[in-house]
């Protein structure tokens, strides 16, 4: 009998219709309209950090609600068994549903120009409005100027009011609206340098529509900060925000390890699910614990075709991670130094988080760009919380290496600055000058954030330190170096070979565990001379060879030198 074919995975698919119909799998999370009708809330805020089912839940919002929704699509899912619920409010109103996730311009003239596009082609949906023997032909003036490429600021700022206005006298059912990734256009505003123009358009574009709108049912915004009411939603007293601290609708947003476990289960990976549940899991909303979506689809996606897959940072290719790196990049003090070496190793810290801020403020201060990478997923929560201060953690695996990666990085853009100190460095390692060896390292330690690797095994913690030799050594102009090479009877940690071909040195990492710096250094000589390391620079015809034995523990270490007798 052949095997049924399994369902596509739905990697980059926020359009619920076309997922369902096209048979893509999908984790149903249906649920979230019942709680939002039975809870009510005349305009409801959803902030979550990118890549956790925003868009597809607004899809699925729009294609239930709207007059003109395929119903079929929702046959077997939780809501279908809501059968009053389902009478009473699928397909019975007109939608405007918009993403604000495309605004992204380098000048406020050309972001203007694109929300203009993007009310153009919502306001085509709706063309029959022309022809509606409910409106005036005032009224259908108003569409005409709305579906027009060159509308004024001002028409564009009151669109959505008046295309919610002109539904309503044509339906005789009042509006649904949804807005997308709200605060996208105020992110690339700040970026680029026009955030106040920007601010004010929002502003107006979205307070027109949501105070005191005689034809609007209820409105949905999603996005991934919460803007500070004065400066986005002034004079709002009907909004409901739910933010990651929130317990309400906490599980549909992101997947539950019940989720995790279904899924796996579907495809024949539960084998996998510890690793998936070590990369991906470990993000808190309100009281549930869940998974980044992107992570988990692309990974079993990759693991369908090659059942050896390691696990990929799949969330830190959808983003350039500047958050992170600004945040390591002003962390001046010894003390923040402290607190993100403390979060690396797995360990918590507490801080006060402010939910609250404008864009202007995000780099304003330490304190608020720990709220920032607490509100955008790089941080979350443990435990419990008592209101006003909130124990943080780096989530998971996959978090974690963006941490690492951004620390190597501006340390080796250190490095590279600090020339003399480099050259200094160098010199001392080809001359087989341990002591000078010893101090530059040393100091290199104190000024980088120390990377203690708690996620992984024990005998890998040297990893960090490996990676701070390489990212020194990678500097020495003409020499050829390798790392983890085969070499010997084993494996070399780091192998340096000159230009000319006349010098070569071996290099073996220890993390001393017990502290015992000297016994580091020996084990590592010893493991060298053991093991003939030094073999394959014979076979190149290196007749200088010097060898190194560096023990490290936390910010300190040791080195020992000696030569390769031929």
């Amino acid at each position: 009998m052949k095997e049924r074919i399994k369902k596509k995975f739905p990697i980059g698919i926020d359009d619920f219709e076309k997922l369902r119909q096209d048979d893509f799998y999908y984790v149903d999370k249906t649920s979230l309209i019942r709680d939002l009708l039975e809870n009510w809330g005349e305009v409801n805020l959803f902030t979550r950090p990118r890549r956790f089912g925003k868009s597809l839940n607004m899809s699925m919002l729009w294609h239930f609600f709207d007059i003109y929704g395929n119903r079929d699509i929702f046959k077997g899912l939780e809501i279908a068994e809501e059968t009053e619920l389902c009478r009473q409010y699928m397909g019975q109103f007109p939608v405007i549903y918009l993403s604000l996730k495309g605004i992204s311009a380098n000048t406020y003239h050309g972001a203007v120009g694109m929300a203009i596009q993007m009310i153009n082609a919502e306001v085509r949906r709706f063309q029959y409005l022309l022809d509606s023997k409910k409106l005036t032909k005032y009224d259908k003036e108003i569409v005409l100027k709305l579906l027009n490429s060159e509308m004024e600021e001002a028409v564009l700022c009151s669109s959505l009011k008046n295309l919610s206005e002109l539904l309503y006298k044509h339906h005789g059912q009042k509006v649904i609206l949804l807005i997308d990734e709200y605060d996208v256009p105020l992110a690339k505003a700040f970026d680029r340098g026009y955030y106040d123009e920007m601010i004010l358009l929002i502003r107006n574009f979205l307070g027109q529509v949501l105070k005191t709108n005689q034809s609007l049912k209820f409105a949905v915004l999603t996005g991934c900060m919460r803007i500070s009411k004065e400066s986005v939603f002034t004079g709002l007293n009907n909004l409901s925000v739910f933010t990651v601290s929130d317990a309400e609708y906490d599980e549909y947003f992101g997947f539950t390890d019940q989720d995790v476990r279904g899924m796996l289960d579907y495809y024949g990976l539960m084998e996998q699910y510890d690793e998936m549940k070590e990369w991906y899991d470990g993000f808190m909303f309100g009281n549930r614990e869940v998974y980044c979506p992107w992570d988990v689809m692309n990974h079993c996606r990759k693991l369908c075709i090659d059942r050896t897959a390691k696990p990929q940072n799949y969330w830190a290719n959808t983003s350039g991670n500047d958050v992170v790196r600004q945040f390591i990049q002003r962390a001046g003090r010894d003390y923040t130094k402290k607190e993100i070496e403390k979060l690396v190793a797995g360990e918590t810290i507490t801080k006060q988080i402010h939910q609250e801020l404008t864009y202007r403020d995000v780099y304003g201060s330490e304190d608020n760009i720990w709220s920032v990478l607490f509100a955008t997923g790089y941080l979350t929560k443990r435990g419990c919380s008592d209101g006003k201060t909130v124990s943080l953690a780096i989530p998971n695996r996959e978090i974690r290496e963006i941490y690492t990666e951004q620390i190597m990085v501006l340390f080796r853009e250190g490095v590279k600055e600090n020339k003399e100190t480099l050259n200094s460095f160098c010199k001392a390692l080809e001359s087989g000058n341990a002591e000078k060896v010893e101090q530059h390292f040393q100091e290199y330690l104190k000024r980088t954030i120390s990377i203690r690797d708690t996620f992984v095994r024990r005998n890998l913690k040297e990893n960090f330190y490996h990676g701070i030799l390489i990212g020194i050594l990678g500097y020495m102009e003409g020499w050829c170096i390798s790392s983890n090479q085969e070499a010997g009877d084993g494996y070399s940690d780091i192998v340096l070979e000159s230009a000319d071909g006349e010098a070569g040195i071996l290099i073996e990492i220890k993390y001393a565990h017990d502290g015992n710096l000297e016994k580091g250094c020996r084990d590592a000589i010893a493991q060298i001379t053991k093991n003939h390391y030094e073999e394959e620079l014979y076979d190149e015809g290196v007749e200088r060879i010097l060898k190194y034995g560096i023990a490290c523990y936390k910010k300190r270490c040791r080195v020992q030198a000696a030569h390769v007798r031929l």
